[in-house]
């Protein structure tokens, strides 16, 4: 994934109400972003951290900024869970994930389960559906999610179990937005429901991945695999 724009880099001054961060640009003027990130973030949100903004595409939009990216211990984390999505359906496209080449199909969005909607359905042959969660907390060398407690995700982890039952092949795909990381695992002290979950869907036939990224102020790009470790 590319930014269509150049990043506008700041000092972060303070993320609150989920949604804002106050920024400090380098001539010194303050601005508001838009923080698309709802979780705790906890280790990407430190006042003074340097900070990179894209332009808002959306010129009726409230906020004339986004945030992107944070740097943490001298690497890139990208902080936008808006990006997800598409940097795996990119990586998809491009055979970059040797688990899900094959398909010839690729669709976004498309409902399924309890009043959801899958993020990529891979189709012919048959249906891959796969869900993607996006990781920022690092604690020692592992990647771990969730960074707060989500009833959501072990919605979406049992909703997967239900396709494997039917037949069809799920993926539960972690991706990593920072590359400092050399293994995941389930954040078990933020959310133990969640980690119990998910290791009832990777016993109930739902595969696991996940990668890392490489991240530069230009771009966001699959890098490789980690393993994965369900304690």
């Amino acid at each position: 994934m590319q930014f269509p724009a150049p990043l506008t880099e700041g000092r972060l001054i303070r993320r609150y109400k989920r949604f804002l961060a106050d920024i400090e640009l380098a001539d010194g003027s303050e601005v508001i972003a838009h923080c698309a990130n709802p979780g705790s973030m906890m280790g990407v949100a430190d006042p003074g951290s340097r900070v990179w903004l894209s332009p808002s595409p959306n010129p009726k939009a409230k906020l004339d900024w986004r945030w992107e990216l944070i740097e943490v211990d001298g690497h890139l984390v990208g902080i936008n869970t808006a990006h997800p999505n598409r940097i795996v359906e990119e990586a998809v496209a491009s055979d970059d994930i040797p688990e899900l080449t094959g398909y010839a199909d690729l669709r976004r969005e498309v409902k399924y389960g309890q009043n959801s909607r899958i993020d990529l359905l891979l189709e012919q042959p048959g249906q891959c559906y796969v869900e993607v969660k996006n990781v920022t907390l690092r604690r020692g060398e592992t990647a771990e999610f969730p960074d707060a407690p989500t009833a959501r995700g072990r919605k979406h982890l049992e909703e997967l179990s239900q396709m494997t039952a039917q037949g069809h092949r799920a993926v539960m795909f972690f991706l990593v937005q920072r590359v400092d990381c050399s293994g995941f695992a389930p954040a078990r002290d933020i959310d133990p429901e969640y980690a119990d979950a998910l290791t009832r869907a990777r016993d109930a036939g739902v595969e696991l991945l996940c990668y890392h990224c490489d991240l530069t102020v230009e771009h966001i790009k699959i890098a490789a695999a980690l393993p994965i470790r369900l304690r």
